[in-house]
């Protein structure tokens, strides 16, 4: 039978299996320091599912220091096919280990995080792509499987076509992964023994991209190819050339960047690079929860090759 006030407690629990709510409570927290036979835990943990028992959250956070709540930080710019599937990997471990996410879109200030520290007292506050935008050393493994290697997949596919004068489309926003993203750029270009990328912003408006693109091509005749920071930044491009009367890949390749929907609808297709960043989140999961997190390899980036370059 469930208590009056209609929600399941771990009294309820601890009658239906037939044991003390002490003895329920070391079974449901796994108490290590209390010798259970194991039939009894079973009792204990079917009751708890028959029921649709839930630990209460206060009382939890009380006892553990913290709440089972992690908090992520999307930053301004940074929404898209990456972390939408950095996202999902990280919510589903977290919910493997009985923690929930919260996740806060657009820009944050020490003050707002405080207040999310004070109001639910998360287990972690996480911030996306935070090692790229704390400007740590790049390793081994970020060229191989990493942000760094996704994005220099970009500039090796324009280069395997014979495109050696290359451009860098940047958005017209303050996208903390702008920096970062030209020195991937310039880094790759140096390896395969080319000029540096040349970066130019395409805003948004729809004339003013236009007149930015004619303007670029003008000062620089010689560039064939364009690696664009988004999907987004590569549709303007693709719109502003129709503008023009000039043609990708005829006039200039276009290759995108996150795999955004509409960059497949977009005339001609979008050639863009496509990363799942479910093993990331999973990876940060696990990070964030202080467990083991051997066996979780990222899969590596792909390019999808459509018509634009």
């Amino acid at each position: 039978m469930v208590s009056g006030t209609g929600r399941v407690t771990l009294s309820d629990v601890a009658a239906a299996s037939g044991v003390s709510r002490a003895t329920a409570s070391f079974v449901l927290n796994d108490d290590p320091n209390q010798t259970i036979s194991p039939a009894t835990q079973e009792r204990v943990r079917r009751a708890a599912r028959d029921l649709g028992y839930v630990p209460h959250g206060i009382a939890r956070a009380l006892r553990e220091g913290t709440s089972r709540i992690v908090v992520l930080n999307v930053g301004s710019g940074l929404e898209g096919n990456y972390s939408r599937s950095y996202i999902r990997g990280l919510d589903d471990e977290l919910a493997a280990h009985d923690h929930v996410l919260l996740v806060r879109h657009g820009h944050t200030t020490p003050h707002s995080i405080q207040q999310v520290l004070s109001a639910i007292v998360p287990r972690a506050v996480l911030r996306l792509a935070e090692a790229y935008l704390a400007g740590h050393e790049l390793d081994e493994g970020d060229w191989k499987d990493g942000f760094a290697a996704n994005a220099a997949m970009q500039i090796r596919y324009l280069a395997d076509r014979g495109h050696t004068r290359l451009a860098f489309a940047l958005p017209d926003n303050d996208s903390p992964l702008i920096e970062m993203r030209l020195f991937f750029a310039r880094e790759t270009t140096r390896t395969l023994g080319l000029l540096p990328p040349r970066p130019f912003v395409v805003p948004g408006p729809r004339a003013a991209g236009a007149e930015a693109v004619q303007a670029f091509l003008a000062a620089h005749s010689t560039v064939t190819a364009v690696a664009a920071f988004d999907d987004d930044v590569a549709v303007r491009i693709l719109t502003a050339l129709h503008d023009l009367r000039l043609s990708a890949p005829g006039d200039l390749a276009v290759i995108g960047f996150d795999d955004t929907e509409y960059g497949s609808l977009a005339t001609p297709a979008l050639t863009t690079v496509h990363i799942d960043a479910e093993a990331h989140g999973r990876l940060a999961a696990r990070t964030a929860l202080g467990l083991d997190a051997t066996g979780l390899a990222p899969a590596p980036g792909r390019v999808i090759v459509r018509d634009s370059a």
